[in-house]
């Protein structure tokens, strides 16, 4: 056997072997990688050339909130080619919890939309819904057609600005902790007051959430915890021992309550005898004038 008659021959546990002469596999490679590149040729040629390359987009994918009867503003970002044009553009809406409610349409550019609550401006690319309502929570999708026949959609979540509702305090008294909650309100804020004033380093460290209140010694005294957002306020306060300083306070007001009724008392006594002491010589006068 010649080299040239046979590539490799390899023996042991397993046998591998590759016949043939060098210039056979060679050109067996060279058809594979031109195969390879002809696929490719025809891949960008008839399937990229019909891929929509128009596309939309909402500036923020964050759920974007509205106070009932004020106006819902949505803006899409369209991206299409300079050689491409937009030829339709629709905004539909789907209920928030309700099951096979399916998509409404809200409005299309370039020329319908649903008893003029929904106005479209920009090309279609701004949605205006005046006097929104509950009924308006969930979720909007925008879809952009161009005139290849391709197209590109969007979603967005919508939902009613709620007030906050229900706050309470919950005290973990083994870790010296508190704990302020809330029921549903939109975007809450929570600031902690101790003897309603502004909670300081020397009376404990708030979370950064703002959520939890967590003290440098037990608690005593009164802890408030307020919750607002641009609707309103909420509170809710727990009430502990009284502080140590609330006591002395008391007994320091106590003290000077009764100093101050002896000292009322001894100004009146040193008054009445002054009072009765003129009284008694006026009268030690008078008797010498009688017995003359």
């Amino acid at each position: 056997m010649q080299s040239e008659d046979l590539a490799t021959a390899t023996c042991g546990h397993g046998l591998s072997k590759r016949f043939g002469p060098p210039w056979l596999h060679q050109t067996a490679s060279m058809d594979l990688g031109a195969k390879c590149f002809w696929a490719s040729i025809l891949l960008h040629a008839f399937v990229l050339q019909n891929c929509s390359c128009v596309s939309v987009r909402f500036l923020s994918q964050k759920t974007i909130y509205v106070v009932n009867g004020e106006t819902l503003v949505l803006q899409a970002e369209f991206e299409v080619p300079v050689e491409d044009r937009i030829t339709k553009v629709t905004w539909e809406h789907e209920s928030e919890g309700k099951k096979n409610s399916g998509k409404t349409l809200l409005a299309e550019y370039p020329d319908k939309s649903s008893g003029g609550r929904a106005i479209l401006d920009k090309s279609g690319s701004v949605i205006t819904l005046r006097n929104y309502q509950r009924s308006d929570n969930g979720v909007y999708t925008v879809t952009v057609r161009d005139h290849k026949g391709g197209q590109s959609s969007a979603h967005c979540t919508v939902h009613e600005y709620d007030a906050v509702h229900h706050v309470s305090v919950m005290v973990n008294v083994t870790h010296s902790s508190l704990h302020c909650m809330e029921a549903w309100g939109t975007e809450p804020v929570f600031r902690w007051l101790h003897e309603k004033a502004a909670v300081t380093e020397a009376v404990g460290r708030v979370s950064d959430d703002g959520t939890s209140l967590y003290l440098n010694s037990a608690p005593c005294g009164h802890y408030t915890c307020m919750v607002s957002n641009k609707l309103g306020h909420s509170s809710a306060t727990y009430t502990a021992v009284p502080c140590e300083r609330e006591r002395s306070g008391t007994a320091v007001a106590v003290v000077c309550l009764v100093l101050l009724l002896l000292f009322a008392g001894g100004l009146a006594f040193l008054l009445w005898r002054k009072h009765m002491s003129y009284s008694n010589r006026g009268e030690r006068l008078r008797e010498p004038e009688e017995d003359l």
